[in-house]
């Protein structure tokens, strides 16, 4: 009896699964839906991929740029040498968010980090190309406070897609830029190491603590 009606009850169950099966939706479909929902939730996420322990070297460096410029006589040496000390930072910035994120490939994959990369390019293509103009001007005493602003401006603009202490970093940036630009060239060295030099480290070391190194 058993037998006899085992072969019924998967008879009457088989319209049921084949109905259920028909029901799903292709594999192929299934992993675009899915693909859709990562790519909306990855927008939606903030870069936090942001190097605390990177950006305190950073101000390190800046420190040690500013000793280093006071000795320095001709103007144009003291403009190149805070150009070297960018290019500097900029290789530690990418080295420090690579280590933070894994990979290069992890990296560059981020959406967020490129809406971060893309809104921060702007602001410092700006500075690049009014440094040019400021060094053929011969306004050397304006070039501080146009660096500290922009760079601020850079940071705000790429921090809207970062954690929230980064816009307020880009804020303090702007405030010693607009300070800067009403001090005396004399001041230029140590308005560059407090802006560069201390509020990178001051905010590094905040973010190293509340988001990791």
């Amino acid at each position: 009896m058993q037998q006899c009606r085992n072969p019924r009850r998967r008879r009457a169950l088989t319209p049921a699964l084949s109905e259920s099966e028909a029901a799903l939706p292709p594999s192929s479909e299934v992993l675009d839906q899915i693909e859709f929902i990562r790519h909306t939730m990855e927008s939606a996420t903030s870069f936090t991929a942001v190097p605390g322990w990177g950006m305190v070297l950073l101000g390190v460096t800046a420190l040690a740029t500013a000793f280093f410029a006071r000795t320095v006589q001709s103007q144009i040496a003291w403009v190149l040498l805070w150009l070297g000390e960018a290019m500097l930072a900029g290789l530690i910035s990418l080295i420090a968010m690579v280590k933070k994120t894994g990979s290069l490939a992890k990296l560059a994959a981020s959406i967020p980090a490129r809406k971060c990369a893309l809104s921060l390019v702007p602001p410092l293509a700006a500075g690049a190309v009014l440094t040019i103009i400021m060094m053929e001007q011969r306004l050397f005493a304006v070039l501080p406070g146009m660096w500290l602003m922009l760079y601020g401006v850079a940071i705000i603009t790429g921090g809207a897609f970062s954690v929230k202490v980064i816009p307020v970093m880009g804020i303090c940036f702007a405030i010693f830029g607009t300070v800067a630009l009403a001090l005396p060239g004399a001041w230029a060295n140590g308005i560059m190491a407090a802006g560069f030099g201390g509020l990178h480290i001051a905010f590094g070391l905040l973010i190293a603590r509340r988001h990791g190194g």
